[in-house]
């Protein structure tokens, strides 16, 4: 069925991958395997998050006093380290090379780049469906591809990972449903894959 929000976010994911990989950005996706599942390359996951940001909200507004909705000039990627004991702590450029989380700066600039390049694609994807892309997050990691070893992008990219607008109404249509307890959050992640295509009215 379509109500589950994990098939919902899975073929949304896969969606995006793929679109991802046609311009040019490696991702671990090989293919979707069923609803709830993907064949991806094994990866060892850098153990950073990247966050891209192209409007104030959530945890930016919140720890700077920026106000909520400020539309930044350009977009912002902030590093936080993933440790749950330790509560995701936002970590700094120099902490990344410091403690040898990517091999070396060249490593880290392509992925800021790559970064900057999905955020473009992505928001002009969205855009065209009426939809404001105010952050997301991304997850990357080394894996081996045809014999070289190459940055790949990893985890998934859905209404869990983004914030994501409506253009006119600025109805939310993501986890924040969820995290600010305003309901439908199903009803939601319809929507968006609805917007993009990959679901239609009928419930295959």
């Amino acid at each position: 069925n379509v109500e589950g929000k994990g098939v919902l976010n899975n073929r949304i994911s896969e969606h995006i991958f793929n679109n991802l990989n046609q311009i040019g950005i490696r991702t671990h996706l090989i293919k979707r395997l069923n609803m709830r599942e993907q064949l991806v390359n094994l990866v060892e996951i850098i153990p950073v998050e990247f966050i891209v940001r192209n409007i104030a909200t959530g945890s930016l507004t919140k720890r700077l006093g920026i106000p909520d909705g400020t539309i930044l000039s350009k977009p912002l990627i902030e590093y936080s380290y993933k440790n749950d004991e330790y509560g995701d702590p936002l970590v700094a450029r120099e902490h990344v090379l410091e403690f040898n989380w990517v091999p070396d700066a060249m490593h880290l600039d392509k992925i800021n780049n790559y970064c900057l390049r999905i955020n473009d694609f992505l928001q002009g994807m969205f855009r065209g469906v009426g939809i404001k892309l105010v952050d997301f997050k991304l997850e990357f990691g080394n894996g081996n591809v045809d014999g070289k070893n190459e940055i790949l992008l990893a985890d998934e990219i859905s209404p869990d990972t983004c914030r994501l607008w409506d253009v006119i109404s600025e109805k939310k249509l993501d986890k924040d449903r969820f995290r600010k307890d305003l309901g439908n959050i199903i009803q939601a992640y319809q929507e968006v894959a609805r917007r993009l295509g990959i679901i239609h009215e009928e419930s295959n």
